[in-house]
């Protein structure tokens, strides 16, 4: 029986140039394709692929996030992440939400094919990068404060940061060189993943925890 697969990715050309590569592999069909991350999730609910395999950066709702909502309510679907991130906040929230593989965007055609029949099968697979920066991560010494933003990415929590000491997105986004839409989604993913509703309750929570003294 062929693996099935949801595909999502926010870029048109890279969503139909991925369909295009798995549904060319052999034993791999791929059933639905969504171009966000809430779109990803209601595919999923609907069709209980065997693997979704999911960018991080996509509107409406991040691949962390849909990652976490799908282990609730399609926890069946093994999550395979495939993105262009390959820092360490992303990789360990990406697994902190439940992802059963991670790999970066270009890695080979062989490669990809591996890791959706190995997460299908109920294996954790990580890309030869990704693997290199867990073992070194696990290999150091333990920190000895805990992180209280554990599941932000780097790029978050600069922006959490600044939101803290209360600078709007456009004065953060010219502070960090990003366009405000990207500072904007940041901010959204920011919410969902502190799990507040505005912009005061994120800089609360932020400053309780040291963020904002510039």
């Amino acid at each position: 029986m062929s693996i099935r697969v949801l595909l999502a990715d926010d870029h048109p050309v890279v969503r139909a140039g991925l369909s295009a590569l798995l549904s060319s592999l052999p034993g791999i069909e791929v059933v639905a394709v969504a171009s966000t991350g809430r779109e990803a999730v209601r595919e999923a609910v609907t069709l209980k692929p065997d693997v979704a395999v999911l960018d991080l950066q996509m509107p409406d709702l991040d691949g962390f996030a849909a990652t976490r909502e799908l282990a609730r309510t399609a926890p069946s679907v093994a999550v395979l992440v495939l993105t262009m991130f390959e820092d360490d906040d992303s990789v360990f929230a990406a697994m902190r939400a439940g992802a059963r593989g991670y790999l970066v965007k270009g890695a080979e055609q062989d490669e990809i094919a591996r890791a959706i029949h190995a997460v299908a099968a109920g294996e954790a697979i990580f890309g030869p990068g990704v693997a290199r920066r867990m073992l070194t991560f696990f290999s150091a010494p333990p920190s000895t404060a805990p992180d209280p933003f554990p599941d932000l990415t780097t790029r978050e929590r600069e922006i959490l940061d600044l939101l803290a000491a209360g600078l709007p997105n456009a004065t953060i986004a010219d502070r960090l060189s990003l366009s405000p839409k990207t500072v904007a989604n940041n901010v959204s993913s920011i919410f969902t993943k502190l799990g507040v509703a505005d912009r005061p309750s994120a800089i609360i929570q932020a400053r309780n925890a040291g963020l904002g003294d510039h």
